[in-house]
């Protein structure tokens, strides 16, 4: 018999979301959650590729991973990174079948959260970011698929210069587009302990609060949904300032099992 003083209860989670247009005429963003035989999922996506072909590429990175989700529900890198290639496939069907879409792609963070095992995996293409905080720090982050981030890595760029480059939006990877970068999975599962949180965010989102800003915010929030409002507030009050017209921002903010201070 196993030992009950072994057993890990399920840890329970919170989340709150959201998705806006921004400065722009349409949102070219999407997001998704599933629960499933008690297991959760996770998925946003900044579609690329005009207005119709952004965001039909985000609904179809979405949907895709979602349903495939619902239909064999697993916390398993492997599963997870054939979720993101099937996407991947439905892109390239979507293009071949309607010629006024071939430039349309999408980037995609995907979060599978396991909360009878207290573990998760994640998978990201392009600069859609996910973020893991630990004792209200940042543990750790997706790094883009971007050109800016290439300079970054390089040396010819600094960390900073991230959200201020003019090249920052340029991508090397997304889902449907060319080339043979292949989605960045967790090799393993990531053990998650009570007071984690998770914040899954499209660039619209990053690019105006700064990583200790999310910190300060989180640290003060009494709850998920309050720490969401509190970043999309200090987000507005630095694009407020700003001559430039912010882009769709969509995001996920989750926390887990017993939050506390």
């Amino acid at each position: 018999m196993e030992d009950a003083s072994v057993v890990k209860r399920t840890m329970a989670f919170r989340f709150a979301q959201m998705t806006n247009v921004g400065g722009r005429e349409s949102n070219q963003d999407a997001l998704g959650s599933a629960q499933q035989d008690g297991l959760a999922c996770f998925v946003v996506s900044d579609g690329v590729g005009g207005q119709a072909g952004g965001e039909i590429a985000s609904s179809l990175v979405v949907n895709t991973i979602r349903n495939r989700f619902i239909q064999a529900p697993s916390a398993d890198p492997n599963a997870l990174r054939a979720h993101v290639e099937h996407a991947t496939a439905e892109i390239g069907r979507g293009k071949a079948e309607q010629g006024q879409l071939q430039n349309m792609s999408a980037t995609a963070a995907v979060v599978l959260l396991d909360p009878k095992k207290h573990c998760a995996v994640w998978a990201h293409m392009g600069d859609t970011r996910i973020y893991l905080f630990r004792n209200n720090k940042v543990s750790a982050m997706t790094k883009d698929h971007s050109l800016v981030q290439q300079f970054v890595d390089a040396g010819y760029c600094k960390p900073d210069q991230l959200r201020t480059h003019p090249l920052r939006g340029t991508l090397y990877a997304a889902i449907g587009a060319e080339g043979d970068t292949h989605p960045e999975v967790t090799e393993l599962v990531v053990d998650i302990e009570d007071g984690d949180a998770f914040f899954i965010c499209t660039d619209g989102f990053w690019e105006w609060i700064g990583e200790e800003e999310m910190e300060q915010s989180l640290s003060r929030a009494a709850t998920v949904e309050n720490w969401l409002a509190d970043m999309c507030r200090i987000a507005e009050q630095h694009s407020a300032v700003s001559a430039k017209s912010r882009d769709n921002y969509t995001a996920f903010a989750i926390w887990m099992g017993d939050f506390k201070r």
